[in-house]
């Protein structure tokens, strides 16, 4: 695997960083958006009490939505040529959106097969907008692609608008008597007017639309492990199927709008857990968990079919480029469970947090395995089966001290390569993250930044990281006093 030469990336591969609003904007006066479901949950005494969440407050961040050219101009010195920045929809639509009409149509089974934002809805959603908010977006998206970069925006990496979706409530009264978010079908309705919104207002900026970051993380965390921290921490699975069909349904619609008003190619951005078996006998297990994990979703907007929506010929063919975020793998047995298949302690993300796994990996700050040739593993199987464009559009690792991340960026780097070299079409490796951000239930106690940020002063310090990434970013190229990395220790 490892050429004496060194490894060289083809010269439009991009390289370069993702964010996502709710954790990196805000942390500077004023910058604050408490009308989110996200917002209410980390500030809720309970969830505090009990422990779901940190208790860490997100106000308190890195401050992007302030010091959005600080962070460009310290990626431009680290040689990054592309971006994946997001949008919060709170932010643009802080009051709710339903009385302005759009043309849907919705059969006998509540499926929504068509909605229409036209002209004269755009208008009045104009005026109902966060034009500040509007604005602001756009002078942050131009200053990074008015460098000659590339752009992906995305419009959804999970907060909700309050109006929306109330956690809370959910989780106290039941989704029937609270703004229930993704098990409203009404949402699928509100997202698609945002997107086309977005697109009519800022559609000439990206290269790249992604609808949403990590649709199974929202269903499956959010409704069936409840322990992990996500809104509503309501425990349902028939609520996790509805949710994952209208995400499903979010993600088509959305794309429709923007085809219609910016013709520019539209993907989606998905967690990719590799699954391995333990051992041989858990083959059929391991295969199921890896079909429901990582193709149920993706099927349903390609091939029109899964089981999360039976056959629906109007979703179909909604796909152009996948986002890969790959982190680590699980291993499983096959089991009794409710979904046929158990999650063995010791491996993936099942480790103790800055240990080493059952196998002697060492693990990240999170108890994340380092698990490098997974990577290859992921693009080989999304390739195999849809056969279309992949950028990585998160990779990194929570490790305060930079004992690991060099490696981490080096080793996964070098199976992305194979993977080139194989005929894969990957065009990018985004690196989560640029700086130090707010780690969701976890406050911020992660340290993912190539860059440490005091978030007193809002100071940026380059991590030793960040150097060899400049290194690799600059030239496309892992020279081979570098390739020493690859092998994991």
């Amino acid at each position: 695997m490892v050429n004496k030469m060194g490894l060289k990336f083809p010269k439009e591969f991009i390289f370069g960083f993702s964010e996502a609003g709710f954790q990196f904007e805000m942390g500077v006066p004023n910058s604050e958006d408490p009308n989110t479901d996200w917002w209410v949950w980390v500030h809720d005494p309970e969830n505090i009490a009990v422990g779901i969440v940190s208790g860490d407050l997100p106000e308190n961040g890195p401050g992007y939505w302030n010091l959005f050219r600080e962070d460009h101009n310290i990626a431009d010195r680290l040689g990054m040529d592309g971006a994946r920045i997001g949008i919060e929809w709170s932010r643009i639509f802080p009051k709710p959106t339903f009385d302005v009409r759009v043309s849907t149509e919705i059969d006998r089974d509540g499926n929504i097969l068509y909605v229409d934002v036209d002209e004269k809805a755009l208008e009045e959603l104009d005026r109902i907008a966060n034009k500040e908010a509007v604005n602001h977006y756009r002078e942050m998206l131009s200053n990074w692609k008015n460098r000659g970069k590339f752009l992906i925006v995305n419009l959804y990496h999970w907060p909700l608008p309050l109006w929306i979706h109330d956690p809370i409530k959910v989780r106290r009264f039941g989704p029937d008597r609270a703004p229930s978010g993704w098990l409203d079908n009404r949402t699928v309705v509100e997202f698609t007017k945002y997107a086309a919104y977005i697109a009519w207002k800022l559609g000439d900026l990206p290269n790249l639309w992604s609808t949403m970051n990590e649709p199974s993380v929202v269903y499956s965390l959010g409704y069936t492990n409840i322990k992990s921290g996500f809104p509503p921490g309501y425990l349902s699975f028939e609520a996790s199927l509805k949710a994952a069909k209208h995400l499903v349904e979010a993600h088509a619609r959305a794309y429709d709008m923007l085809k219609k008003y910016t013709g520019k190619p539209v993907g989606v951005i998905y967690a990719t857990p590799v699954v391995e078996p333990f051992t041989l006998e858990h083959r059929d297990a391991a295969e199921k968990a890896y079909r429901i994990q990582n193709f149920e979703f993706l099927d349903s907007i390609t091939f029109g079919k899964s089981s999360f929506i039976g056959e629906r010929k109007d979703l179909e063919k909604h796909l152009d480029c996948i986002g890969v975020n790959y982190y680590t793998r699980q291993v499983v047995v096959s089991s009794k469970t409710l979904l046929g298949w158990s999650i063995v302690p010791g491996y993936g993300f099942a480790c103790q947090p800055g240990g080493t796994s059952a196998i002697g990996r060492p693990c990240s700050e999170f108890g994340w395995e380092i698990y490098p040739e997974g990577m290859l593993v992921a693009l080989e199987r999304f390739w195999e089966r849809y056969k279309l464009p992949m950028i990585v559009t998160e990779n990194g690792i929570a490790d305060a001290m930079d004992r690991y991340r060099s490696m981490y960026i080096v080793s996964h780097l070098a199976y992305i390569h194979k993977a080139i070299e194989k005929g894969i079409d990957v065009r990018g490796y985004l690196h989560w993250a640029l700086v130090d951000n707010y780690e969701w239930a976890q406050g911020f106690r992660m340290k993912f930044g190539l860059c440490y940020v005091d978030l007193n002063t809002k100071k940026r310090y380059f991590r030793p990281s960040a150097l060899l990434f400049r290194e690799i970013a600059k030239s496309k190229e892992i020279i081979d006093e570098l390739l020493h990395l690859v092998e994991i220790r």
